[in-house]
């Protein structure tokens, strides 16, 4: 059955009516239109990635932002935690990895933009939502304008503003935008004022946003962003999943979400918000940014989502189906939870929150994790972002119409985002494994545009269940060559000898099918019937780097799904190529910075450079396949170890307490009944590589790690391995080793986690403790080190 939908041209955007964009100069000029963002006269589409520079080490900057800019972001948002800048009244810190300014910098010269996140309140799971515990402890109104809160507020604005002078925009510097405050629902005259002071401080910017979630009331002069999550550790132990979670997964116009941060809301506020009571609608008058959209997800001591790379690529895809102009990202990349004055800056009960969160680790599950690891949805979200490069200027231009979008778990979410004459079908059968959505059989689907109907696919297919698709409508791939429609996915284009090389995707379970509007002569890969005014392709060759469908003007490269999340689109030696990488890789300096876990990696380019040298590896011969000129790299100095295994150490819980506003499970500060491992680390596997990780492969409750009489991780098992870096440490670990102290899975307390892991035995189980190798190797095509060396 052919389901149909028409789509019209969707109206002009207002222009004028908002206090962001910039006055009408200069050639890079932003400005905020009813629809879209624009940047220099034309359509632009950003992606953002929150990083954390106060939480990362700041050798590990130019690695994180590095791997940011090949994950395709164009910007990095990050927050300013006050309590990190002020841990004394009047005494301010820039230092170390808390220098803003160098960040900044750092992200400028990464080909990255900046939105700075000023507060004065984070959140950000930070202890008191960043403010320092001496502003806490003052008889101040905080998050209003009471004067004496607001005098406070201007010397820390000030001084954070001054560290910022000559980065904004209008200066020829990377700082796009500013954040005021986050998660203030009731205060628009409040926000209002902060971007007031900010202003009258010196700091002149073209976007100023607040979060939008929970039914905010944002002012006039602030751009509401909004959040969506696949799961929330902020939720109760009792909830399955929450009720937002499961509706981001559909196309709706619906922007807002009313669970994020409502545990806050409820137990500092004491704000509950009757979801019936507030317009969950689109509004016209701004366009539809984002700036959480989960990247992964944090975990708290009484809920501990696992949420999969699926479901984070499946959650950004849905969002651009409902009509995103501007994708955000918390976490983009983990890091680690600072020490301060009074101990961990954690959140916790101990601080008057609803929720205890570990005191260390901060990896959020995030793309790039704490300790850089390179994680699944990296390359997933890559994809999507590749896309967005290429054609993000006319996707913000289009308008979403949705098909198919309901709860109903057998029908076809489906929508597409129109111009009104060409544009993207959306459709899914994507939700989490804790509430799968079934396949859909014979699915066809036909839009009505200007200049007539598209028909995709020409005959009917199943989808098969846990896919997420986009198909182009009308997508110009040369002159006078129209893709008029395709079961594959636009993902970039690259010339090669002056002709354009388009690089589509395909979907594993769906065959590949190309329409053309015309008749036109296909070679190669391509097997065309000519059917009325369209030609039609299959593939006679399986997709993959070397399936290449030939046509007059130009060539069609269709990538398998393995082959998608291994490729790049980077600067190598002074110009654009395809990257395709068997392990994660960035470009800096013309050159690319492998950093690979395993010994062997292989890296294919197109156009190739005549040769390629490595610094910290072996290269073999360049071979030759299909269009791509491939290497093989050797990193003798990566790879894993086990070093204990199988182990199953009787230990004793602590008796279960609760706390916190909302009375949830506290985490344990018991450890007198904790099984013991004490792993003697080689001295040889900390030297010689990037870095060294510490992989604990184990089940059961909380998991503390140990060198010497210093906490260095923490982990509450949900799921996922457990990573440590041993590289700050290694001369004291050549001492003491580390100690690991594993609190038992009990079962009866209560603890919530993922039905997909929720099968497993009481106790404290190690299957392995690996040490992990990560190396580092630089393919340049000249001789002699970076330039930024």
């Amino acid at each position: 059955m052919t389901s149909h939908l028409t789509v019209v041209a969707p109206t002009a955007p207002r222009r004028g009516h908002l206090d962001v964009g910039e006055p009408p100069a200069g050639d890079d000029r932003i400005e905020v239109t009813s629809r879209w963002v624009e940047r220099g006269g034309v359509p632009w589409f950003p992606v953002t990635g929150e990083i954390h520079y106060s939480r990362v080490p700041r050798d590990r900057w130019r690695d994180v932002l590095g791997h940011a800019r090949a994950g395709g972001l164009t910007s990095v948002a990050t927050y300013v935690f006050w309590q990190a800048h002020e841990p004394e009244p009047g005494v301010f810190r820039w230092d170390g990895q808390l220098d803003l300014r160098a960040f900044v910098e750092e992200a400028g010269a990464q080909g990255l933009d900046v939105v700075v996140r000023l507060g004065p309140w984070a959140h950000g799971e930070a202890r008191y939502g960043g403010f320092p515990d001496w502003l806490v402890e003052r008889d101040v109104a905080t998050r209003t304008d009471d004067p004496a809160y607001l005098g406070l507020v201007e010397a820390f604005y000030a001084r954070t503003i001054a560290q910022l002078r000559g980065l904004a925009h209008a200066e020829g510097g990377p700082i796009v935008g500013a954040q005021i405050d986050n998660e203030l629902y009731d205060q628009p005259q409040h926000l209002a004022r902060l971007r007031g002071l900010a202003e009258e401080l010196g700091l002149r910017l073209p976007l100023w946003t607040a979060t939008g979630w929970g039914g905010a009331q944002v002012p006039d002069t602030l751009l509401p962003v909004y959040s969506a999550y696949a799961d929330g550790f902020w939720d109760d132990e009792q909830t399955e999943w929450p009720e937002f979670s499961a509706f981001h997964f559909r196309y709706s116009p619906v922007r807002d979400d009313l669970s994020v941060g409502a545990d806050l809301r409820e137990a500092l506020d004491g704000i509950t918000v009757d979801p019936g009571a507030v317009p969950l609608t689109d509004d016209a008058a701004v366009p539809f940014a984002t700036c959480e959209l989960g990247g992964g997800m944090h975990v708290a001591y009484h809920r501990r989502p696992l949420v999969a790379p699926t479901d984070v690529a499946a959650l950004a895809l849905a969002k651009l189906g409902s009509g995103s102009i501007w994708q955000g990202y918390y976490m983009y990349a983990g890091g680690t939870q600072r020490t301060g004055p009074h101990g961990s800056e954690q959140e916790s009960h101990a601080t008057g929150y609803p929720n205890d969160v570990p005191q260390v680790t901060y990896d959020f599950a995030a793309p790039i994790g704490e300790h850089g690891q390179i994680r699944p949805h990296h390359h997933h979200l890559r994809a999507q972002h590749l896309w967005l490069r290429e054609d993000g200027r006319r996707l913000a231009t289009m308008a979403t119409t949705v098909g198919g979008g309901s709860a109903d778990p057998t029908e076809l979410r489906w929508a597409v985002r129109s111009d009104g004459r060409s544009g993207y079908l959306f459709a899914s059968t994507y939700q989490p494994a804790k509430a799968a959505l079934p396949e859909q059989r014979d699915v066809q689907l036909t839009v009505t545009l200007d200049g007539g109907d598209v028909t995709v696919p020409t005959q009917p297919v199943t989808v098969p269940a846990g896919v997420s698709v986009v198909w182009p409508l009308r997508y110009p791939l040369a002159p006078g060559v129209v893709l008029r429609s395709a079961t594959a996915r636009v993902l970039t284009r690259v010339t090669v000898d002056d002709r354009d090389v388009v690089v589509l995707g395909a979907y594993d379970g769906i065959p590949v099918e190309l329409v053309l509007d015309g008749s036109h002569d296909v070679g190669g890969a391509g097997a065309a019937v000519h059917r009325g005014d369209a030609t039609i392709i299959s593939l006679a060759a399986p997709a993959g780097p070397t399936c290449v469908v030939e046509l007059e003007k130009t060539r069609i490269i269709v990538l398998d799904q393995q082959s998608t999340d291994r490729l790049y689109l980077l600067e190598v030696d002074g110009r654009e190529r395809l990257v395709l990488s068997s392990a994660p890789l960035y470009a800096l300096d013309g050159e690319l910075v492998v950093q690979t876990e395993g010994p062997d990696v292989t890296v294919a380019l197109l156009p190739a450079p005549e040769a390629l040298r490595a610094q910290g590896g072996d290269l073999s011969e360049p071979s030759d396949d299909g269009p791509w000129r491939s290497w093989r790299v050797s990193a003798p100095q990566a790879g894993r170890r086990t070093l204990v295994s199988g182990l199953h150490p009787g230990a004793t819980p602590p008796r279960p307490e609760r706390g916190g506003p909302l009375n949830r499970l506290s985490a344990p500060t018991d450890f007198s009944g904790a099984a013991v491992v004490r792993v003697e680390v080689p001295g040889e596997v900390v030297d010689g590589v990037d870095r060294t990780l510490l992989r604990v492969r184990w089940t059961g409750d909380v998991g503390r790690a140990y060198v010497g009489d210093e906490l260095i991780s923490d982990h509450f098992w949900h799921g996922r391995d457990w990573d440590v870096d041993l590289t700050p440490w290694a001369s004291a670990i050549a001492r003491h080793g580390v100690r690991l102290e594993l609190l038992p899975w009990q079962r009866s307390t209560g603890v919530w986690v993922d039905p997909t892991v929720r099968d497993i035995p009481d106790g404290v189980h190690v299957e392995a403790v690996d040490v992990v190798r990560v190396g580092q190797v630089r393919l340049t095509t000249h001789d002699g080190p970076s330039a930024r060396d």
